[in-house]
């Protein structure tokens, strides 16, 4: 490449539009874990059993169903901040709020209290994603729409990072309640970002109507040539990946045996250092690789890397396997995210971009919210080494259809000049 290319390419790092993508995709993930991974690890240290710890993931669904109120965020606009950010100032003061509900009980208190407060901050966790989302789709321009993607997906992960793994440590330090007021004081960083943050240069209208925000993005949508299989991509792309995330937790306390600060320190701590590499590569890449054949090498990775925790299942407490399969996890899910946000955004509308984004995103979460009972059963059932081989066979088919597809997306990069 040539140096002013190189320039180019680089410079899309120096925006404040990619910086505020960052900070937002933060505040995104920091409630995730909380509700997911970090709860399960308190339930798995309470002696609350396998298959009620797999019915909590059922927690999750707000994600699953918030396209049925991303059209009320489209429609209404609040009285500051625009249509995009103050939704997202509202719903981070709400998350606020249930964070400390949940520092305010345990399971040995309340099982269902803090299941509902759980409840309660993945629904405004969720509906929060839903104008993110929608405000990175609008604020980005096309040229940075690969490296947006990219560190939208490193701050995201880095907070799912700090919420899952600092946040074991300090359980195992300070315990779990003080742990969750600390968590809830770093949402004030999504605020931050929030306010600092841009309108873009041409917002795009609110629908007039609710009955608009609700029909003309699925007209807009379902009009397209082969809107339901580029739907069905979407759900099957991170099928696998996801499903072996939804007990991943669980696993290595209780199935391979090593300890919730050792989870912290090297699934989560050590996970961080490869999401950086992974993010650096997967960016830079995904500014000058076609978007199919992003999604289809990072897709074959993110897959293959589930196999790394069936040998960990099989080798047992081994510190040097889980170092082997928490860097290639993170590595290859973090790049076959990325390459997902940059199809996603691809497929927006921006006058529809908080809808047909909030459907999209939806679709992708089925394998780690909907199935997650199914996974404690199938642990149950073959045991877990069983179980990640089953997950790698579930990404199969979407990487099949991505093949079929491969006409149907658009040619160019994210963000440059393609192989």
């Amino acid at each position: 490449m040539k140096p002013e290319a190189l320039t180019a390419h680089l410079e899309v790092f120096r925006s404040r539009r990619v910086a505020v993508v960052l900070l937002l995709g933060f505040a995104s993930g920091l409630p995730l874990a909380l509700t997911g991974g970090t709860l399960q690890a308190w339930l798995t240290v309470s002696g609350v059993d396998i298959r009620t710890i797999a019915w909590f993931t059922w927690i999750g669904v707000p994600y699953l169903l918030k396209f049925l109120w991303s059209p009320l965020m489209d429609r209404f606009v609040p009285p500051w901040l625009g249509r995009r950010r103050g939704w997202i100032v509202m719903t981070q003061a709400a998350l606020v709020a249930g964070m400390l509900g949940m520092a305010a009980t345990s399971p040995d208190d309340s099982l269902l209290l803090l299941g509902l407060f759980a409840l309660w901050v993945a629904f405004v966790s969720a509906s929060q994603d839903i104008v993110i989302d929608a405000y990175r789709t609008d604020i980005l321009l096309v040229a940075e729409r690969g490296v947006g993607a990219a560190v939208s997906v490193l701050g995201y992960r880095i907070a799912i990072l700090v919420s899952g793994g600092l946040a074991l440590i300090l359980a195992d330090q300070i315990g779990w309640r003080p742990t969750y007021v600390a968590m809830a004081a770093l949402m004030l960083i999504g605020v931050g970002a929030a306010l600092w943050a841009p309108e873009p240069a041409m917002p795009p209208a609110a629908p007039i109507t609710l009955r608009a925000a609700v029909i003309e993005p699925l007209r807009d949508f379902f009009t397209r040539a082969g809107a339901v299989q580029l739907l069905l991509l979407i759900m099957l792309y991170k099928f696998g990946d996801a499903l072996a995330g939804t007990l991943i937790t669980a696993f290595l306390i209780r199935g391979v045996g090593f300890t919730p600060t050792d989870v912290g320190v090297i699934n989560k701590g050590l996970g961080l250092v490869s999401l950086l590499l992974g993010a650096l590569v997967g960016g830079t890449l995904l500014t000058r690789m076609s978007l199919y054949r992003a999604l289809m090498w990072f897709g074959m990775l993110q897959a293959i890397s589930n196999l790394s925790f069936m040998f960990l299942a099989w080798s047992g407490k081994s510190y040097a396997w889980l170092v082997f399969a928490v860097s290639f996890e993170n590595l290859a899910s973090g790049m076959g995210t990325a390459a997902f946000v940059a199809l996603a955004m691809s497929l927006c509308n921006v006058a529809f971009s908080a809808t047909q984004y909030a459907l999209l995103s939806a679709l992708a979460s089925l394998g780690r919210v909907l199935f997650g009972p199914l996974a404690g059963e199938l642990v149950s059932a073959f045991g877990w080494a069983n179980f990640f081989f089953l997950t790698f066979i579930a990404a199969l088919p979407g990487l099949w259809l991505l093949w079929l597809l491969r006409g149907r997306l658009a040619p160019a990069p994210a963000g440059g000049q393609a192989y």
